[in-house]
């Protein structure tokens, strides 16, 4: 199976990260459960996109700690054969110490991919599962023919009630949720 991961919010708290710099530039704090959107009204678009380059600057993302047991179900996906594909909305800067943090957390992987359009990217390499946080790409990656699987936050919660997307408290609950999936497309 080819398998499509986003990074931030999927691999690692991001939200941690993004409401730390908030906080210390902005004086804004941004409580995680009351992220019902994927907006951030508190900030104007100018102040996000430089709290989104300073969290993927090399000090921040070289300070980002994986979920508990996202290195290890990514990891057996690897061994059993799967295609593994690292995919992220960072720009194309991002990749060289995003590559680092990937090599320093162990995470095995064959290809990563820093742009601002995944979908196309998945669709180029015929990506059969997406595993991200974001509502916009799950709906798309399903009207693409992907499917889709995510870690439930309170932004996505709603399209995590669709059947066509897997979701889970946390990484080995979604791995042990797909492994009947993979399994069959080994």
């Amino acid at each position: 199976m080819r398998i499509a991961i986003d990074i931030d919010s999927t691999l690692h708290h991001y939200w941690e990260q993004l409401a730390e710099v908030v906080r210390l530039r902005y004086g804004v704090v941004l409580p995680y459960e009351q992220q019902h959107t994927w907006g951030i009204s508190e900030l104007e678009q100018e102040e996000l996109a430089e709290t989104i380059a300073v969290t993927h600057s090399e000090e921040w993302i070289s300070a980002a700690e994986p979920y508990p047991g996202a290195v290890e179900v990514v990891n057996s996906w690897a061994q059993a054969g799967h295609f593994i594909h690292i995919t992220s909305h960072r720009d194309v800067a991002a990749a060289a110490p995003t590559e680092r943090w990937l090599e320093a957390i162990g995470l095995r992987y064959d290809e990563l991919y820093c742009s601002y359009d995944k979908i196309t990217r998945c669709r180029e390499l015929e990506i059969d599962l997406l595993v991200d946080d974001s509502p916009v790409n799950l709906t798309s990656a399903i009207d693409e023919g992907i499917r889709g699987a995510t870690i439930l936050h309170p932004w996505n919660a709603e399209v995590c009630r669709s059947e066509e997307v897997t979701s889970a408290e946390d990484w080995p609950q979604l791995g042990i949720l797909l492994a009947p999936l993979l399994a069959a497309n080994q």
